[in-house]
């Protein structure tokens, strides 16, 4: 969204207080009200409400505020479920109509593409609800802390207090204890609190992104929704303290029978990203099975899989329907993660070919062919700019695809990717994005070769501000 550059009105300091129309919600999930023209972004605040707002942050084109009292309610207000909301960084949207939340997904949606794309509105479907709106997700990340974050008015833990839950929504804040949650399952917060127990008893402290000491980084739960199984992925740091693990995996299997496989990984990175350079299976197959589609998966520890699986039957069923397969195309599938989408086309096509950077993720994918009896799959490991090129120009170079479907991370397809995509050609593209954003972009940079056809949003993600969307582009 653009801003009209404009000069704050002086009643706009740090710390000042006032009352405040809210408008809009803006792409990210924050509430807009202006003050004489001048757009103020607030935290937890609704379309339709009126409150009163303190001033944390001014800058030149805008001002930051927070709620400091409800003056007057939203028509789309509806009670939030989760005792965590307004605290956590997870679900923004819990106190908003899922009906509206739908909406206003929408109209993000279209700003994006109408201001990088020149996408129209009305060239853009209404969102596909997702089927479930409370314990849709299959997966979920949480984080140790030193220290959990407390209230203010909640006297501060002594000794060793092994914190481990979500991201308070100020992130600097840290992170607090969670207790409940209902975006996976029921079980998953009685693990979270499990392992919680055991790292605490282990003296063992947390790791601190700050100084980047500590042992306990990080705790992975992975459901299969369809089959029952759990895989808990537990990722500490580069230390060799293997014991202090071995310790909380008995009784997390004794108190948690339900648990079929447990993941310990080491991570050396100080970045805080969620993955191990090694991993060991201290039970279980060291991974899960899930259903989706008429497929059986094997899901690992580092595997991708959409996060939301009923909702992810309706994305690859209109992947199948807007690909208009013949049963003789090439179809190579970019960011393929364990192969689901591949997978998915399969039977439909010729040959499929996907492509990943996750070695782990490719060796789930082979597996997942001959779960399913499908024989006219390859998967390429790699970076992905070097990996097109070697199938394009190497010794084992693969036919030209007759269709390219394409599932990158939030940052959007790289230059040099979207280049390999106009030099490929093929006649007909299908682009699968969570960032509204970057999507934008790219489609920018490929409308010089291919018309956009349909653009149908998903909402994997409810009571978030995230939004999936589906593009169908053919080659000019």
């Amino acid at each position: 969204m653009s801003l009209t550059r404009q000069a704050p009105p002086s009643s706009l300091s740090k710390g000042a207080e006032l009352d405040l129309g809210i408008d809009k919600l803006a792409f990210g999930g924050k509430a807009l009200g202006r003050v004489d023209g001048f757009v103020v972004f607030v935290d937890h605040a609704l379309p339709g409400q009126k409150v009163k707002v303190r001033i944390t942050r001014k800058k030149s084109q805008f001002a930051e505020a927070r709620v400091i009292k409800l003056l007057a309610q939203s028509p789309a207000y509806t009670p939030p479920f989760c005792p965590h909301f307004g605290v956590c960084g997870g679900c923004q949207w819990q106190d908003l109509a899922y009906e509206e939340q739908l909406r206003w997904k929408q109209v993000h949606v279209q700003d994006c593409l109408k201001h990088l794309a020149g996408l129209a509105p009305e060239d853009i479907l209404p969102p596909v609800a997702s089927p479930q709106p409370r314990y849709y997700r299959n997966k979920m990340e949480f984080t140790f802390a030193p220290r959990p974050w407390l209230p203010a008015e909640e006297k501060p833990f002594r000794g060793n207090a092994c914190g481990l839950g979500l991201h308070v929504a100020d992130a600097s804040r840290g992170v607090f204890n969670l207790e409940t949650c209902f975006l996976q399952s029921p079980q998953a917060p009685a693990i979270v609190a499990e392992v919680r127990r055991g790292c605490g008893a282990s003296r063992l402290p947390a790791y601190n992104p700050r100084d980047h000491r500590g042992f306990w980084r990080f705790l992975v739960v992975r459901e299969g929704k369809r089959t029952g199984q759990t895989l808990v992925h537990l990722i500490t740091g580069g230390r060799d303290d293997a014991a202090a693990v071995d310790a909380l995996a008995a009784p997390l299997k004794a108190r948690l029978p339900f648990i079929t496989t447990l993941v310990h990984s080491r991570s050396r990175h100080k970045a805080q990203v969620v993955a191990g350079e090694s991993s060991r299976t201290l039970w279980g197959p060291g991974y899960i099975e899930e259903e989706l589609g008429g497929l059986r998966l094997r899901v690992s520890a580092h595997s991708f899989l959409q996060t939301n699986t009923e909702a992810a039957e309706a994305l690859y069923a209109a992947i199948g329907r807007l690909g208009e397969f013949t049963g003789q195309e090439t179809v190579w599938d970019l960011y393929c993660g364990a192969g689901s989408i591949a997978l998915a086309l399969a039977s439909r096509v010729r040959r499929v070919v996907g492509f990943e950077l996750v070695q782990a993720a490719v060796d789930d994918a082979y597996v997942n062919c001959r779960l399913n009896g499908l024989d006219n799959c390859r998967f390429l490991a790699g970076d992905l700019k070097e990996v097109l090129k070697a199938a394009q120009r190497g010794p084992h170079r693969e036919p030209v695809p007759d269709v390219v479907v394409t599932d990158p991370p939030r940052s959007g397809l790289h230059p040099d990717v979207v280049q390999a995509l106009k030099e490929l050609a093929p006649r007909r593209l299908i682009y699968v994005s969570c960032n509204p954003a970057t999507l934008a972009r790219d489609l920018a940079l490929l409308q010089d070769r291919y018309t956009i056809l349909t653009v149908q949003p998903f909402d994997l993600f409810p009571h978030t501000a995230h939004i999936e969307c589906l593009v169908h582009l053919e080659k000019m």
